[in-house]
């Protein structure tokens, strides 16, 4: 375990191999779950904002779910601020691309289509690191999240030998920045390598 700034860092984010296999999952994190996807206040602003955008990509059967709950419902003991679902558990800003079967996150193909610059919740963007926030300590915990319909992705990530972190560049440069991520790779390659 490491502390970068204020975040714990678990090994298991150096130590495990993950690289998401779209084509063996299809998307189920989308579509499975009990909860919502987290969604911080910052980004319920911006769903707000380019709402208009998102709606011709999403089904009828979601847009009645916006039009009852609105952009975010609240889960668990700690009501945090998360996607609404489907009663089947599936994020309502989910949307099936009908060629490939798979399931694609409106807010991607929004922003692959150049519509938007917001490519999709943080959470989900980091995924499979879930991030606990410990506001009243002044830090937050970053765990590996290990969900049985990610084994293809586990697979693929030891065929290939890349680790978690590094699977997730991008997210954690978009969540903490550069000089993070860097921080992170000298931990990888002093200690873990």
């Amino acid at each position: 375990m490491i502390i970068i700034d204020d975040v714990l860092i678990s090994d298991d984010i150096f130590q495990r191999r993950f690289v998401c296999n779209i084509e063996a999952c299809q998307g189920a994190c989308c579509w499975e779950g009990d909860y919502g996807a987290p969604l911080e206040n910052e980004e319920i602003e911006k769903i707000n904002q380019i709402l208009d955008i998102l709606l011709p990509y999403l089904p009828d059967k979601s847009i009645s779910i916006l039009n009852e709950v609105g952009i975010y419902q609240k889960f668990g003991k700690k009501q945090f601020k998360g996607t609404p679902l489907h009663k089947n558990g599936a994020c309502i800003f989910l949307t099936d691309d009908k060629k490939s079967g798979t399931a694609r996150c409106a807010f991607e193909v929004a922003y692959e289509d150049g519509l938007t610059d917001f490519k999709k919740p943080i959470s989900c963007h980091l995924y499979p690191i879930r991030v606990v926030q410990n506001k009243e300590q002044g830090f937050e915990a970053w765990n590996y999240d290990q969900w049985d319909i990610c084994n293809p992705a586990c697979k693929l990530g030891n065929e290939l030998n890349i680790p978690v972190f590094v699977f997730l560049k991008d997210a954690i440069i978009r969540a903490k920045g550069a000089e993070f991520y860097e921080q992170l790779e000298a931990y990888y390659h002093d200690y873990i390598e």
